[in-house]
């Protein structure tokens, strides 16, 4: 794998990182099954590209794009916590109507930004021989302010409520802990993050796409179980930084898979992601099991 390939999967494998702290949010800290991300994401990008090209500040298109994926986690917390809808079904309303959202949005299936000014765009040279390593290196800051902000969030009375709902909602109730409101913010948040992610994609890939948010929460699950897996802790700090280096792993994994020789000569190509992509999941998903049965049998030595 070239060093190229290296940083294109580390570009998209930390924008995945945005994605993997908004799934941690709704599915580990809110016990919310959120199936919303594969509209938010897309959602996000294509807030962000037709603000910019309508003439908006990239840094402000991009705040755009992340307010917008608030109000999907608002609209999808909104018919579960007031319409008393199930969590789950909520989730796959919102992702469903959010299809025709984003096509009314764009206007197009897709829409190009290549000779656009972007937030990464004052930084690349003329000749764009630096592009390779400075795309990795804003998204990288983008990542690091998310994660920062998220664990002061979560060490804050309000953050500390939010996860004793998910945690338990009779008890935080009975405590006298607003439920609805923690539910409203959380799934906000996490929405939020998800479309920072997908607004950042669409700068870094040169457009945006109807079909961008295919598999996004599979892709988010992914990286927050590969980082559970690696990294066991209870502090949020730590859970934050695992799902982050879950993301990373899971696209270094996918770009190895992709470049290797031998998967390359049986005929693994690019159309082979989605099975890819599966089979890592599975993977990660076993690996917790053999952990455990390996320590069981260290205990009983």
């Amino acid at each position: 794998m070239s060093i190229i390939s290296l940083f294109g999967a580390l570009e998209v494998g930390l924008i995945y990182g945005l994605v993997a702290l908004g799934v941690l949010i709704s599915f580990r800290i809110l016990n919310f099954p959120d199936l919303t991300a594969d509209g938010s994401f897309p959602l996000g990008g294509a807030v962000c590209a037709v603000s910019i090209i309508a003439g908006v500040n990239p840094w402000l298109a991009t705040l755009f794009g992340t307010l917008a994926g608030a109000a999907a986690g608002f609209v999808t917390a909104w018919l579960h916590v007031s319409l008393k809808i199930m969590q789950l079904l909520a989730s796959i309303l919102v992702m469903i109507a959010l299809y025709s959202v984003n096509l009314r949005i764009m206007g197009a299936p897709n829409l190009p930004l290549i000779w656009e000014p972007t937030v990464i765009t004052p930084f690349i040279n003329e000749d764009y021989s630096n592009q390779f390593w400075v795309k990795p290196l804003i998204i990288l800051l983008f990542v690091i302010a998310g994660k920062l902000l998220l664990d002061l969030f979560f060490r804050s009375r309000t953050g500390l409520a939010t996860r004793a709902t998910g945690a338990n909602i009779k008890m935080s109730q009975a405590q006298g802990i607003n439920t609805n409101l923690t539910t409203y913010l959380g799934m906000m948040i996490s929405n939020a993050l998800i479309a920072l992610g997908g607004s950042l994609y669409v700068q870094t890939q040169g457009g945006a796409d109807i079909s961008i948010g295919v598999g996004t929460i599979v892709i988010g699950l992914a990286a927050v179980i590969i980082g559970e897996t690696f990294i066991t802790s209870k502090k949020m700090f730590w859970i934050t930084t695992a799902v982050i280096l879950g993301a990373l792993l899971y696209r270094l994994f996918i770009a190895l898979a992709l470049h290797s020789e031998p998967l390359q000569k049986i005929g693994v190509g690019a159309q082979d992601l989605n099975f890819i992509t599966s089979t890592l999941v599975v993977i990660a998903l076993v690996l917790p099991q053999i952990k455990g049965k390996f320590k069981k049998l260290r205990g009983r030595r």
